[in-house]
């Protein structure tokens, strides 16, 4: 725990060597402090950076996320940068290439299920004119209230996460779950879920208020 400016302790978040509070979790390695302070929770409106996030969070499931975050640069390598209109026209050979590739996860059924999204993505683009202005309307109302460990914990599924999941189960899309869309929803900015006394929750909440909303 630490203390905020009004001295009241909070649960979850730990102050480091460099002084800076940052959510228990930040804590554990280098590549989770660089993400906690310069991406979690940023609001982000380019198309290819959400279905980036979409499909590694797909590829999460069942694994950590420093996991996935430690092989993130190889995922883009093998995935024409998430470019979702060239991944549209990946094929057989582009499975098989995929599979045999050691730095990313090899799951045929997760791998498949990116190829099918970047095409399901393609429909919605051309539906709903980009991604970010289709999954921007699924942002929750703002909460009020202090945020701490626990609370965050019971936040893994919201009402808004359901929606979305259902509402891309419906069009096609597959590996989107209701706790897939609320990890996706706090990775994107779409809610703010930096814990009370964390340093970045007020970076966070400046971006979101200069944000724009497509």
């Amino acid at each position: 725990m630490t203390e905020d400016r009004a001295g009241v302790r909070e649960a979850g978040v730990v102050t480091g060597e460099d002084g800076v509070a940052r959510c228990w979790w930040a804590t554990s390695a280098p590549e989770y402090r660089a993400y906690h302070d310069t991406e979690w929770g940023f609001p982000v409106s380019d198309d290819v950076r959400l279905f980036e996030k979409l499909s590694l969070e797909g590829f999460q499931a069942g694994l950590s996320w420093l996991t996935i975050l430690r092989k993130r640069e190889a995922f883009r390598h093998a995935f024409a940068g998430f470019e979702f209109e060239r991944i549209a026209h990946f094929g057989k050979r582009d499975v098989a290439r995929l599979l045999a590739d050691a730095a990313i996860v090899r799951h045929r059924g997760k791998i498949e299920a990116v190829i099918n999204n970047a095409r399901r993505a393609v429909e919605l683009v051309q539906a709903e004119g980009s991604l970010a202005h289709y999954l921007w309307r699924f942002e929750p109302q703002a909460r009020g209230g202090r945020l701490d460990r626990d609370g965050l914990a019971r936040l893994s599924v919201t009402a808004e996460s359901k929606a979305l999941a259902k509402d891309l189960k419906h069009r096609g899309w597959r590996f989107v779950g209701p706790t897939t869309a609320y990890a996706f929803m706090q990775a994107m900015g779409l809610v703010n879920d930096h814990l009370t006394g964390c340093d970045a929750r007020a970076h966070v909440d400046t971006a979101r208020a200069r944000f724009n909303r497509p």
